[in-house]
């Protein structure tokens, strides 16, 4: 397809220099080049597709970068990165040295704030509203949210205050799944024009200042308008908080988003405009099936089937845990899952389908969803939270002051640790070692392979405090899966292989690799199993008849596993710290797990390198490569 309206747009400024009625036009080259593009690489597709006439609008009808567009999580962003200068990098979306996956700071001035994680737009927003008001900058402030995303306190919190203040600022609902809203038709459309236009507008303020010297009067004709507003329009609570309410509004009908947006531009104070958007639009396979095209691989663009050919030696870690959850609940009536809207993500949905009095997805609410968990331990119940590493961080005071404080029996099964590839430094979970192992009562595992991780699962679930299982994206190393709920001795790791002078302290994910690297230098390896408690005994052991320790682990060096085998060793001050290694300090940009592993030096081969390289055993190192040479 050739494209001829698209290929004339570089930047917004091209954009806003074609004449209105080419617009809708544009919108189906957008379309159907996004489809041609992500087909190709892979991506967050439904989301983009439903918000190509907004990005248009928005661009056309405000000075972007001049004016800021901030995206909430920023799933919605393809076609404002392709009509803000990045066309032709599309190809390399989501992939090692090329475009990121999301709103990024350092890779264009469109992108404005960078995201990832959900609700944050209408905060990052009003920070630069009110800065726009203290700096006198002409600029407008315009946040984009979707209904998902506004379910976390967050956005309430970022409402309530710019309600409060009056801030000059735009927050555009992209409400694209929740029934929140009647029907859009011409009646919407209008009340969306009329309740944007200047006519009900000053209307509405004369009417304000002419009863504000008769308190009765006044407080009558408010609350006839809201009771008014409440019958034709859902936009009574967005009232309460002080915005005007504009909507619902057809968002894929571009000259009248187009005029909604016009009159409400030069509007002083809080707006909110309503859209109803459809995931997927415009493309059939995406439109059925919005969640399968969230994010997705390669895939054929004729019909939407997948181009990826698994090669995947065994059952994914996912899987592992959906299977555990289901196995325990049989057993276990007093057990219960939550996620904070991660249900397939999570491998939650074959036990949503069984047991659905015992599951919760409580939405966008991670913070939520760990004090839940800690209501539901008080009285009983077994709660088991699924989430995943990067969501973790959102609720750290919930974990620390309402379940560890107290020695709560929940469980948290933390998914995608460590590196996990195309989406980026947002996404990847690499700090959970570091953040978690500081909390008192904590109980940390990370397995070495699918069968260790059922059975890690199953510890956690038996463990009277807090446990936490936390293991890696995709798919482990094939082991047989045992279909017994068996259970570990906490704090006791396993030598898996005898060697001599160096001996690798392996946690999680690494333990694969040290078998490698274990190879070459006759090395011994630990499955350590338990970053707290440590296996402090196995530790001693392995000073006492070993030259070196090397510790690795997929987390950050800083506070992770390795500082923990440092920290008993330095108490004893009987053996020298040990050679930690893990992901350096620094953020993971992306690519596939196997590329960002190599920017971290976790493979194998460097990992030989960096051992060979170490000061403290490199002479005897070489001296003993030489006499087997």
């Amino acid at each position: 397809m050739q494209y001829p309206l698209l290929k004339t747009i570089a930047l917004p400024d091209d954009l806003r220099a074609l004449p209105e009625t080419e617009l809708s036009g544009l919108a189906s080259e957008l379309r159907a080049y996004m489809i041609e593009s992500v087909s190709q690489t892979g991506g967050h597709l439904a989301a983009s597709l439903g918000t190509v006439e907004l990005t248009i609008a928005l661009h056309y009808v405000f000075d972007t970068p001049h004016d800021r567009i901030v995206w909430d999580v920023g799933h919605q962003t393809y076609a404002h990165k392709i009509l803000t200068g990045r066309r032709d990098a599309m190809c390399g979306l989501r992939q090692k040295g090329g475009i990121a996956g999301f709103p990024k700071r350092e890779e264009s001035p469109y992108d404005c704030f960078g995201t990832g994680h959900s609700s944050t737009s209408i905060s990052a927003a009003l920070g630069m509203a009110i800065a726009d008001s203290l700096k006198d900058t002409g600029r407008h402030a315009i946040a984009v949210i979707g209904d998902g995303a506004l379910s976390a306190g967050m956005a309430f919190e970022a409402l309530n205050h710019a309600g409060d203040l009056g801030a000059n600022l735009l927050v555009i609902l992209n409400d694209n799944e929740m029934s929140i809203s009647p029907n859009v038709g011409a009646l919407s459309n209008y009340l969306g024009r009329v309740l944007s236009g200047q006519t009900y507008l000053s209307m509405r303020e004369s009417g304000k200042k002419v009863l504000s010297n008769i308190p009765h009067m006044h407080e009558l004709a408010k609350r006839a308008e809201e009771h008014f507003k409440g019958m034709i329009v859902p936009g009574t609570l967005f009232e309460e908080f002080g915005f005007n309410y504009i909507g619902p509004v057809d968002g894929h009908d571009l000259p009248n988003l187009l005029r909604t947006l016009r009159n409400v531009r030069d509007i002083r104070g809080p707006q909110l405009i309503h859209l109803k958007t459809r995931k997927g639009k415009g493309y059939q396979p995406a439109e059925t099936d919005p969640s399968k095209f969230h994010g997705v691989g390669r895939f054929h663009r004729d019909n939407g089937e997948s181009l990826a050919n698994s090669t995947a030696a065994g059952t994914s870690y996912t899987r592992v845990f959906g299977d555990w959850l289901c196995d325990m609940a049989e057993q276990d009536p007093d057990l219960v899952a939550i996620t904070p809207a991660m249900k397939t993500g999570s491998g939650l949905t074959a036990f949503a389908q069984r047991y659905p009095e015992r599951y919760f997805d409580v939405g966008i609410a991670e913070q939520h969803s760990l004090t839940l968990a800690a209501g539901l331990a008080c009285d009983g119940i077994r709660p088991v939270v699924a989430i995943y590493s990067t969501f973790l961080q959102r609720a750290y005071d919930q974990l620390i002051h309402d379940i560890a404080l107290q020695d709560l029996p929940v469980t948290l099964a933390i998914d995608r640790a460590g590196l996990v590839g195309p989406d980026g430094p947002t996404h990847a979970g690499s700090f959970d070692f570091s953040f978690l192992r500081c909390i008192p009562n904590m109980v940390i595992m990370a397995p070495a392979d699918e069968n260790e991780c059922r059975q890690m699962l199953s510890t956690a679930h038996q463990h009277p405090g807090p446990a936490a299982v936390r293991y890696p994206r995709g798919s482990g190393p094939g082991v047989a899966i045992d279909p017994d709920l068996a259970t570990l001795p906490i704090g006791k790791g396993d030598v898996i292989r005898q060697g001599k002078d160096i001996a690798l302290l392996a946690f999680g994910s690494m333990v694969s690799t040290a078998f490698e690297v274990a190879e070459a230098l006759d090395a011994t390896v630990a499955n350590m199993r338990f970053v707290k408690p440590l296996d402090s005994a196995l530790i001693d052991e392995l000073a006492a008849s070993h030259r070196w320790l090397v510790t690795l682990e997929e987390n950050a060096q800083a506070g992770g596993a390795g500082s923990a085998v440092n920290e008993y060793l330095s108490e004893t001050g009987e053996h020298l710290g040990p050679l930690i290694i893990g992901i350096p300090d620094s953020f993971a940009s992306h690519g596939t797990r196997t590329e960002l592993l190599e920017d971290c030096g976790l493979r194998a081969d460097q990992i030989l390198a960096r051992i060979r390289a170490w000061p403290a055993a490199r002479d005897c190192l070489q001296a003993r490569d030489r006499l087997i040479s």
